[in-house]
Formats: structure tokens, sequence, C-alpha cells
């Protein structure tokens, strides 16, 4: 579901471009400096296909995206992208991105500024979520969050004031890759690397956690559905947890007591306003049941083991913009690069 739109009367320049490159499908929109969308639209990555291919449809939509707004390109100061996977951000470059193939060792950023005439600011696809979060939605009232997305594996962003938490390498807020377990048998991340969060607070971690006590023979609804399709789906877990699921609500608490582990490693380390809980994961939402137990959890575990201070006054609750937080924050981080330096 996309933002809803306002009119070209409604909006206050000066205006921004927001590209959000996923695995699936690149979001594009136009926002206003109030960070309100005028035009978006999304369509196929084609990942097998090469970046300049992606350089030239996504020029072709922003130039559409600026008709349907009406705008002028010259109204347009910045365009903001964010793309996932291992990237050069100082040098504008995207690496190795798993699931986009056809994009490996290209300087994305610059190729792009020079397509559409205008800088182009690069981000972590999740930073720039984390942006858009910060910037207009769940973290709008706070100066500094962390935004940690639950999905396939674990991500995240860290927004200090306008500052997105890039790493001298690139790497910064890799939140999916804090070690929560340093146990002898912590699970192992896809990273290749025992006891990170990922491996415990993603969706492929429920599901395999729970598929695991299943077949150790926990009782539960799920074996039926086990047995029937040979494995399971997060939000098949899920609506056995609002059904009264024992096991499927243990491993979704159980996921919320590793999921305060981690924050309590950021906030000890960041001491932010917020925390903001994205993605896929999230039960339904802080309004239905299950995400509820869920989120409530989360803050039991972050009340027993962060700082009182810290726990008393820090805010954590579900994210608010859904997939637009992608290209909104990319957008915003182009805003914020037009700004004038503090002194």
């Amino acid at each position: 579901m996309s933002a809803q739109t306002i009119t070209r009367e409604e909006a206050v320049g000066p205006y921004f471009v927001g590209v959000d490159v996923g695995g699936t499908s690149i979001k594009i929109g136009i926002v206003d400096d109030l960070g309100r969308t005028l035009a978006y639209t999304s369509f196929p990555t084609e990942g097998e296909k090469d970046t300049a291919d992606a350089i030239r449809r996504t020029t072709q939509v922003i130039h559409g995206l600026l008709a349907t707004a009406g705008l002028e390109r010259s109204e347009i100061l910045g365009v903001g992208l964010g793309t996932p996977g291992p990237m050069d951000i100082k040098r504008g470059f995207i690496l190795d991105p798993t699931n986009i193939p056809g994009w490996r060792h290209y300087p994305i950023r610059d190729r792009l500024a020079e397509a559409v005439g205008k800088p182009v600011t690069y981000a972590n696809d999740a930073n720039a979520a984390a942006y858009g979060e910060y910037w207009v939605g769940t973290g709008r009232n706070y100066p500094s969050l962390v935004m940690i997305t639950l999905g396939t594996g674990v991500g995240g962003g860290i927004i200090i004031g306008d500052l997105s938490v890039e790493g001298e390498n690139s790497h910064g807020s890799e939140i999916g890759h804090i070690a929560v377990d340093y146990g002898p048998d912590a699970r192992m991340c896809p990273c290749g690397q025992p006891g990170h969060l990922e491996a415990y607070a993603s969706a492929t971690a429920v599901i395999a956690r729970t598929t695991e006590q299943l077949q150790a023979g926990r009782a539960s609804s799920l074996q039926a559905v086990l047995a029937q399709e040979q494995k399971l789906t997060g939000l098949q877990i899920s609506q056995a947890a609002e059904a009264g699921d024992d096991l499927a609500l243990e491993v979704i608490l159980t996921t919320a007591d590793y999921l305060a582990r981690g924050i309590v490693i950021l906030m000890h380390t960041i001491d932010p306003g917020a925390i903001v809980l994205g993605g896929a994961m999230n039960f339904g939402g802080s309004d239905h049941p299950v995400g509820k137990q869920f989120l409530d959890r989360v803050k039991q575990g972050v009340d027993r083991h962060a700082f009182p201070l810290l726990a008393q006054r820090i805010a954590i609750d579900f994210a608010s913009l859904g997939g637009d937080a992608g290209y909104i924050g990319a957008a915003g981080l182009a805003r914020a690069a037009q700004k004038p330096p503090t002194p």
C-alpha cells in the first residue's frame, strides 16, 4: 500500500525524489519539504539485467512522476537512493547484492546523478527506511532513533539528529548481526557467524525454531499444517498463536526476549530516544492481540536488563510508514544533504 498523495497545490517546496531498490521491485516517490508524497509508483527490479538498464528505467519513471505531480525538473533539489546488500557508500558503489545478481561493483550513485541531472544521496536501504520513520513516521517526535526491521532477516538503521550512521566501512547499523548468544549451542546466522540476533529474531528463525519443536514431538495445531505442506510460514505461526496455540505463542514471545537483548545493547551504546520495529513480521501490530503481547514482552525484557533511567524513558513501538518508509526516507536524506551545515 502506497502513501496517500497530496496535490501540487497542497505541497510545500522544495521537492525531492526517493528511490528504494529492493530485490523484487523499485519504489520511487516525489516528496515535498514536509515528507508528503505527491506521486509514487513501483516497477520490477529485474535484477538479472545490468545496472545501467535499471538506471535508464528509473530515469524514465522519475520523468513520468514529475509530469504526474505537475512539477518541473528544476523544482527537484536532489534524489535519495537506497539499495540493499554490500556497498561502498563513500564511493557510491553497489558491490555484491545477493538478491540482485546483475548489479555488481557499479558506481550507481554517480551514474544515477548523471542520468537525472541532480545530486544523489546514497544510503543503505534499511537506513533510508529508518530515516523515513525518524522524519515523518513513528519516530518523528524524537531527536534520535534505532529502527529494527524484522523480516526474512533482521536489518536496521540508526539515526542521530539528521545523521544516518553508515560507518567507516559502510557497515554501520548492521543490527541483525549484534551477538545475543555466546553459548556453545548458539544458533548459526545466515552470515556464517553464531549467535547473531538475526538467527533468533527473524521470520526465518521463528519458522526454524517452531519446526524444530514440532519435529521433536511438541503438541500443536501446527503439526497438521507441517504434515500437509512440509513447511511453515510466519503468518501461519502468528495465526496459530492468535487461535490459542501454546507452542506458537511461546516461540513468538521467546523471539521478543532475544530482541530485547539486542535492544538493550543498542540502548547502552547509543541511548536513542526511540526504538521502532518495522518489517513484515509485526504480528499484526500493536492493535492486534499477538502484536501487543509481542511488544509488551519486548518492553518487559528491556525493563529487566536496561539501566532504569533508559528503560523508563525509551519509546518502543511499531513502525507506521510500512513499505513507504524506504523511498520517503531516501528523499529525506537527500533533503538533509541540501541543508547548510550547523555552525
